[in-house]
């Protein structure tokens, strides 16, 4: 399959090595550098581009990707507001589009668990539940897309809550999410539910980048051929 990188980061480069491993050929590598390298005949030959930038970026990235016709599976966040324009673009106008919040097999496991262990919880109001997750000092956006997920899969299941909030909890119904950026952390995230008695908390803790590599490059195998709006649920079908 011919891949095309856009952003060559630390995730880029690790991205490279396993897709070069898995048999696969990258065809282009776009960064801040080459941006013109989107109108090139070797970026549109990629049947798909992984996309690992900046949120700043990202949303002209997906644009010069459907005007190129080139599938993408973006592993950015903090571009989600501009969520419904993708979903118009590939339900409208035939374009590919993956997303993934994480593309870590034991991150989708970890959201699979959070929601079964909210709609426990929503039968013991005794129980206040709160969130923290822990990043390197490069991640640009706070909560993370991870964490966001997960409160997401909170809110849905919990009916005492009914937003999440960065730091604080402005009041009861509010589920607060506490954000670090320290060292070279890959990612940590927990969940904590305490009651008077006792805490209960679930945590997914990454060792490396290995796991969210390997991940964008089993989406991007997946993704090659189809068309439409994808997930995480349609590729691993939980």
């Amino acid at each position: 399959m011919n891949i095309a990188l856009i952003g060559y980061g630390k995730m880029g480069h690790q991205i490279e090595k396993i897709a070069i491993s898995r048999g696969h050929t990258i065809v282009s590598i776009i960064d801040v550098s080459n941006p013109q390298d989107f109108d090139s005949p070797a970026f549109k030959s990629a049947d798909v581009a992984i996309e690992f930038s900046t949120p700043d970026s990202a949303i002209s990235n997906y644009r010069k990707c459907f005007t190129a016709n080139v599938p993408v599976v973006a592993g950015t966040t903090g571009w989600l507001e501009h969520m419904d324009e993708v979903k118009t673009a590939c339900q409208n106008k035939g374009q590919t589009f993956f997303y993934a919040s994480n593309y870590s097999l034991g991150v989708n496991i970890f959201f699979h668990l959070n929601k079964y262990l909210a709609k426990i919880m929503n039968g013991f109001p005794a129980y206040d539940v709160r969130m923290e997750e822990t990043h390197h000092i490069h991640k640009l956006d706070a909560p993370s897309g991870t964490a966001i997920t997960l409160a997401e899969g909170i809110l849905d299941n919990i009916d005492r809550k009914d937003r999440w909030n960065l730091e604080v909890e402005e009041k009861n119904t509010d589920l607060p999410i506490h954000c670090i950026r320290e060292g070279e952390v890959p990612g940590i995230h927990e969940v904590t539910y305490e009651s008077e008695a006792d805490i209960i908390s679930i945590k997914h803790d990454a060792k490396s980048r290995l796991g969210f590599a390997l991940g964008a490059v089993v989406a991007a195998e997946f993704t090659k051929g189809k068309k439409g709006f994808l997930g995480m649920d349609d590729m691993l079908k939980f």
